[in-house]
């Protein structure tokens, strides 16, 4: 994974990631930015209070430790402008948002973020907004469903439960030619693995919470964009009065430290094990994008520079109950929502009831792994006790 990141310097991502955000020399020499709290900032005089030239105006839009979180997430995606939300969801919504016009009408993916879908359905149809869900693998054929009152395509690469991989360059340069902007939600990749302004995109949408903070221990949600759409979204992050305290943009930035590595890592292990677990009788199938033979593996590696911890396999046909002593032996796997800390988790989903452009269908019951930074073997072992569980 070392390797340039497209910085002026011409430096790699490790370095970036442990330098960006962070100035201890304008802080006393302390190694990491200070946690700044506050609501009310004091002018210097009048002049000042009426021009309102100071670098913060008030506690709400910003303060020294989530500029520094903006500044720091702007140059890894390599976009033009980040802002923050209280979490991934409060992103994906605010952008949504911010495309919503009564009359228009949104491109999503059929295999989004189920949350990001239920604000869809619930608010942006409210509001006169016509949503359409389309096939994750429609590629350039997006073109076809693109209308002259089209006002974003929303992509999510790979979908975080079924994990279809996009092809977006073709659906990018379908949109582009119509001038219609392109958001992907990032969060499984995080601009680590996933270059998404490189492919054509104009917008990406992140759940920090993940990977981004990795320790289980904050929410927040960041929305880069480029130079052409960061004005619109920028006021509707203004007039929505979205804020992030600045302890979650410390643990953010504590968490950037050591992304790159955490990252490769997740991949590493996550692999190895998707590997054995192919080779499982109990196992049906494994959806994996870095899976040699798994669908959409030629996109990934064709756009991915690495893959996450998180991934999804079919059991071969099982009832309930048995699934159910399969988790419950778990010793180390967690049963809990979220991802991209470091710990191993799994839950059981379904996902048949949210789709609309496409069918899921599944030969047994589906269960998504998040692999953390445990041990393989030992992790291994631990899904051994749910199999023998399993057999009963």
């Amino acid at each position: 994974m070392t390797g340039q990141h497209g910085s002026d310097e011409d430096i790699s991502v490790e370095t970036e990631a442990t330098q960006l955000g962070r100035d201890p020399h304008r802080y006393f020499g302390f190694v990491n930015m200070p946690v700044y709290r506050g609501s009310t900032v004091l002018y210097p005089n009048a002049e000042s209070l009426e021009s309102r030239d100071v670098p913060y105006t008030y506690g709400r839009p910003s303060n020294p430790t989530t500029r520094a979180l903006e500044e720091a997430l702007t140059k890894l995606e390599g976009g033009a402008q980040t802002f923050l939300a209280p979490s991934g969801l409060s992103a994906v919504s605010t952008l949504l948002l911010t495309y919503a016009e009564a009359g228009g009408h949104i491109l999503i993916t059929d295999s989004a973020y189920f949350p990001t879908r239920r604000f869809a359905n619930k608010v942006l149809k409210r509001l006169g907004v016509e949503v359409e869900y389309y096939d994750p693998l429609i590629g350039g054929g997006i073109a076809a469903l693109i209308r002259p009152n089209t006002k974003l395509v929303f992509t999510e690469s790979p979908g975080s439960q079924t994990f279809e991989v996009q092809d977006i360059p073709a659906i990018c340069a379908a949109a582009r030619g119509r001038n219609v902007p392109v958001a992907i939600d990032n969060t499984w990749a995080t601009p680590i693995f996933l270059r998404a302004f490189d492919l054509g995109v104009n917008i990406t949408v992140t759940a920090a919470t993940k990977y981004i903070v990795g320790h289980a221990d904050s929410l927040l949600g960041a929305i880069t964009c480029d130079a052409a759409t960061a004005p619109a979204v920028a006021a509707t992050h203004e007039t929505l009065g979205l804020c992030v305290n600045g302890e979650d943009a410390f643990l953010a930035l504590r968490g950037l430290r050591t992304l790159p590595v955490r990252l490769e890592r997740h991949y590493k292990s996550a692999l190895a094990m998707a590997e054995w677990l192919a080779a499982r009788p109990e196992v049906a199938r494994v959806i994996h994008p870095a899976l040699p033979g798994c669908p959409g593996h030629d996109l990934w590696k064709r756009d991915f520079l690495g893959a996450s911890g998180l991934f999804t396999i079919i059991l071969k046909p099982q009832p309930k109950e048995a699934v159910r002593r399969f988790l419950n032996a778990l010793q180390i796997f967690g049963m809990g929502y979220s991802w991209g800390g470091y710990e191993s988790l799994i839950v059981p989903f379904d996902c048949s009831h949210s789709r609309t452009a496409t069918k899921w269908q599944a030969e047994g019951p589906a269960l998504r792994l998040h692999i953390g930074l445990e041990d393989v073997g030992d992790l291994k072992r631990d899904l051994e006790r749910g199999f023998a569980a399993l057999a009963g």
